[in-house]
């Protein structure tokens, strides 16, 4: 059989018959890209909507979170590595199909959910499931919100977005340089971002590392790119604690964090700090 090509994301794998992609989460089954994680869920919980963050998106309210394994990026403080970098033999998982999904969060709507939200590792490298439970959702009535990293192709994302309420898309620096480290380019995330504000709630959230990514010009090139395509789109600063293969770090001085969230406010109207 031939290699087939992954679609979903610029890195475009190539993939043998039962080859597995960058992502762990992708591969060719009989000359088909397949979602190799659909329905095999890794956690669970109904979050605040604040926590996923959202803090302008029906504020007070409670989201039923799911997140399976794999991610088609390579963050070295990834605060989630333990699923985000797992392939399908190193992790426990319970299988859940978009039905049941959708049952669980309508039975949790007395508790104050309003939906499901996609998150935790990188929801769109399980492109199919989230597109089978947000048809679903959305068809009962329920709100549906994706946490990612935005790096993904933009036909795709085009036809996923209709059945999207919210999304927070994380911006992880805003040089080539910096998406460099992380397997990614910035290009793309901005063309994500850009989309997505066309008819959908999003908040972006960029983790502020220390000698990285945290230089006051940076987040004021950063706020004002955001404020060229809207000026209302929430920002969240996160403040950095030492993570994964990145423990070598300090955490980001709060008060730096501050400052930035400063400079970000003269051309945002919404900026939020996290972590602090």
């Amino acid at each position: 059989m031939s290699k087939e090509i992954c679609q979903l994301c610029p890195h475009h794998c190539h993939l043998d018959e039962n080859e597995i992609g960058f992502c762990r989460a992708r591969s060719n089954k009989e000359g088909v890209i397949t979602a190799i994680n659909y329905g095999l869920i890794t956690s669970m919980a109904l979050d605040p909507i604040e926590k996923k963050p959202l803090y302008r998106f029906f504020p007070g309210s409670k989201i039923l979170s799911v997140g399976s394994f794999g991610c088609n990026l390579r963050c070295s403080f990834c605060q989630n590595y333990e699923i985000s970098m797992a392939g399908i033999k190193e992790i426990q998982t319970n299988k859940i199909s978009p039905e049941a999904l959708v049952e669980q969060a309508l039975l949790l709507k007395p508790q104050g959910n309003i939906g499901i939200a996609y998150t935790y590792n990188e929801p769109l490298v399980g492109y199919e499931y989230v597109r089978d439970c947000a048809g679903l959702a959305k068809g009962k009535g329920l709100k549906n919100v994706l946490v990612t990293n935005g790096y993904f192709c933009e036909e795709p994302l085009k036809e996923i977005l209709p059945l999207i309420d919210a999304l927070n898309i994380d911006l992880k620096g805003f040089t080539e340089e910096f998406y460099h480290k992380v397997s990614g380019d910035l290009e793309t995330v901005k063309a994500s971002i850009k989309l997505a504000a066309k008819n959908n709630h999003i908040e972006v959230t960029t983790l502020i590392i220390p000698g990285e990514n945290d230089t006051d010009h940076e987040i004021r090139k950063m706020s004002q790119w955001l404020a060229s395509i809207r000026p209302d789109i929430p920002l969240h600063l996160s403040r950095f604690f030492p993570c994964y293969k990145m423990t070598d770090r300090n955490p980001t001085d709060v008060a730096s964090v501050y400052a930035l969230a400063e400079i970000a406010r003269e051309s945002l109207e919404f900026v939020y700090v996290g972590n602090c």
